[in-house]
């Protein structure tokens, strides 16, 4: 009989078929890759004859075989680390794309902390804000973090020395601040990067960072803004910002002009988050597992462009998938750039308010939490359900998360001893265990840099 602990250390591949037909304005033969195919024979012979295999028993196929864990994460069901410091509820938190042994949290307390995810200990207090600290964000290159709070403004914070960076602190916005995103790192003009905010006064704010000018004011939405995405698709691939908001909306903007380009109209309630299919490889820039990072300018852009591509790319076309959440109870998803206002297809299953969403790290794979107690897994090119994941006693707010095809989670909580319990979570029978730590509800989680 096989030995379990051997099944465990088994490296799963993805496979994938190259189809190569006659190019009709070319001598040369055109492949086409299929990612994702039908197993059962009486599916797949009909995919293949769309390609114009009509013969498949007589031709030759290539398969590409990609090993899908680089690394191991082991089952574990207890606290890794709990890290008390805040005085209040903890409402956000992200690990540095930079390096997993830096985790930042922003709180009630109305302060952004930094851990050290290694040794469990404080590493900085970020202390400046007036009102909750609502979203941290970091910079792609990890040497910068933001945060934005219900005092209404945005702040900027050296994450080494734990102060506010000169110039740091940006007003402009009437109401709570509620989201952040950082312009990819590959988009960045002449080292300057610029960062995007979402209030509650109905307004997303494109701030440059290094002078805190504001460049441009989003204001077309009729509602809260409440979440916002930056991705680097768009016509010359100058980068798009996605905004959702509670007048029922999803906005697509020209990240350089500031102009609108799509109107994505189809939920019957508020949009409560949005998530892009090239997320990772945005917020991670050239940072990569096993790859030694470039020491000059240009290769670390020319890297973050790479991953971005290498991600974004089906068929040979770039294709940044966006998924919308709301409280109709369904979520949407889009490709805004190759298929307009038009959406790929509407997602149905959960029996509530569906407050999150996620894509996998590859853009294969699609998680959902709602207050129907359930999360649930989506095949992200197909829009089926795959999986779905234990019932939470009380209304989720967390997510799964993925690390190179294993699934990893970790998060923090909102907990009145204002503690961090950090969690890891190795493969889906360990997703499925209720990880005890927390006694209060969870409310955020933050997924590590891939393969540590």
């Amino acid at each position: 009989m096989d030995n379990p602990q051997d099944r465990d250390e088994h490296t799963p591949y993805r496979f994938r078929i190259h189809v190569s037909t006659p190019s009709k304005d070319s001598s040369a033969p055109q492949t086409t890759i299929l990612d994702f195919y039908p197993t059962n024979p009486s599916a797949l012979l009909p995919l293949l004859a769309s390609h114009g295999i009509t013969s498949p028993f007589e031709t030759t196929l290539t398969l590409a075989a990609e090993p899908q864990s680089i690394f191991r994460v082991q089952a574990v069901s207890r606290l890794a680390h709990r890290i008390p410091g805040h005085g209040q509820p903890i409402l956000c938190a992200s690990f540095s794309p930079s390096s997993p042994s830096r985790l930042a949290t922003g709180s009630g307390d109305n302060t952004a902390r930094i851990w050290d995810s290694d040794t469990g200990t404080p590493y900085r207090t970020l202390a400046g804000h007036t009102g909750w600290v609502l979203a941290v964000a970091w910079a792609p290159d990890g040497s910068r973090l933001a945060t934005c709070s219900m005092d209404k403004t945005v702040r900027v914070w050296d994450p080494a020395t734990g102060k506010l960076a000169p110039g740091g602190e940006f007003r402009g916005h009437g109401k709570w601040v509620l989201g952040l995103a950082w312009e990819p790192y590959h988009l960045w003009r002449d080292g300057t990067p610029r960062l995007a905010s979402a209030s509650k006064d109905g307004s997303v704010r494109i701030w440059v960072v290094n002078t805190g000018r504001t460049e441009h004011v989003l204001g077309g939405h009729k509602g809260s803004v409440s979440c916002v995405k930056w991705g680097a698709g768009g016509k010359d691939g100058t980068g798009l910002i996605y905004t959702a908001s509670h007048d029922k909306t999803v906005k697509v903007w020209d990240a350089v002009k500031g102009t609108l380009v799509h109107t994505l109209s189809a939920h019957a309630h508020w949009v409560n988050h949005l998530a892009l299919s090239t997320d990772h490889v945005l917020r991670t820039g050239y940072f990569e597992y096993g790859k030694e990072v470039p020491e000059s300018e240009e290769g670390k852009r020319a890297l973050a462009k790479e991953r971005f591509e290498k991600a974004a790319r089906i068929q040979g076309k770039v294709v940044e998938r966006l998924a919308s959440a709301s409280d109709d109870f369904s979520m949407y998803l889009w490709d805004p750039m190759n298929e307009g206002t038009k959406p790929v297809a509407r997602m149905l299953g959960h029996q509530k308010q569906v407050n999150h969403v996620t894509f996998s790290p590859d853009g294969s794979l699609i998680a959902s939490a709602s207050w129907d107690n359930h999360t649930k897994l989506w095949n992200a090119r197909y829009v089926l359900v795959i999986d779905l994941f234990y019932s939470i006693p009380n209304n989720p707010w967390m997510l799964t998360v993925w690390l190179q095809g294993r699934k990893v989670h970790q998060h923090a909580a909102r907990t009145r001893r204002a503690c961090l319990p950090v969690c890891l979570l190795g493969r889906l029978e360990a997703a499925r265990l209720g990880v005890q730590g927390h006694d209060a509800q969870v409310l955020e989680r933050a997924d590590g840099q891939a393969g540590e």
